[in-house]
């Protein structure tokens, strides 16, 4: 089983979001083979709390406008590490220590990687 195409265009769209507030190391897993409740996540760093608020926005703002809404999200009070659950997809919004620290792509290396949109990929 693979990612929707959906999932896909979501990721893309969250991922153009993150890139416009200028996330950085956008990464996208499909996690389909290994998760049941998603098909997708998206991981983005950010250098500091308030810059991590402004991706969650932007992020929120464009899945909105394209008809997607949250299940739920956790960790915006903190600002450190934010989830934004859309059923489908799975956004990671994490300061750059979490990202470090917790090291999501290796828990997922064996999963495929969603390739994004090269306007997507924010400042290296």
């Amino acid at each position: 089983m693979t990612a929707t195409d959906h999932a896909v265009e979501l990721v893309h769209v969250a991922a153009l979001a993150a890139g416009d507030k200028l996330g950085k190391e956008l990464l996208a897993f499909d996690v389909s083979d290994q998760l049941a409740i998603t098909d997708a996540f998206l991981l983005v760093s950010a250098g500091n709390d308030r810059q991590v608020k402004a991706i969650v926005d932007e992020v929120e703002d464009k899945l909105r406008d394209v008809g997607a809404k949250p299940i739920r999200r956790e960790g915006q009070r903190e600002g450190r590490w934010v989830l934004l659950d859309y059923g489908e997809i799975v956004v990671h919004v994490q300061h750059e220590e979490e990202r470090r620290f917790y090291a999501l792509e290796r828990l997922w290396r064996d999963c495929p990687i969603i390739e994004l949109p090269p306007e997507a990929t924010g400042p290296a």
